[in-house]
């Protein structure tokens, strides 16, 4: 069981203060709209596939650009390895 204690809600601006109701609905405006943005990054999925992409490019090069040492090597290995089964197959 929780110790926390809940926060008292804020309290309500005067029904009759104009600025404090337009700083309310202004509020709420940035708080709509913080939340339409996080629907529509979650709901666009090109832009999701390139940074896919783009984050696989990273892992896969270096700072300038070339195939990371280890990758190639571990491509090596692969060729290596399927022409030694095809090989042993054919025997």
């Amino acid at each position: 069981m929780s110790t926390e204690h809940p926060q008292p809600p804020a309290e309500a601006p005067p029904a009759n203060d104009p600025e404090a109701i337009r700083a309310d609905i202004e509020r709420t405006r940035e708080n709509l709209a913080e939340t339409v943005d996080a629907l529509h990054a979650k709901l666009d999925i090109k832009s999701q596939a390139r940074a896919r992409v783009e984050r696989a490019k990273d892992q896969a090069t270096t700072d300038d650009g070339k195939p990371r040492p280890e990758l190639v090597a571990g491509a090596v290995g692969v060729v290596l390895l399927l022409t030694g089964l095809v090989w042993w197959r054919r025997r």
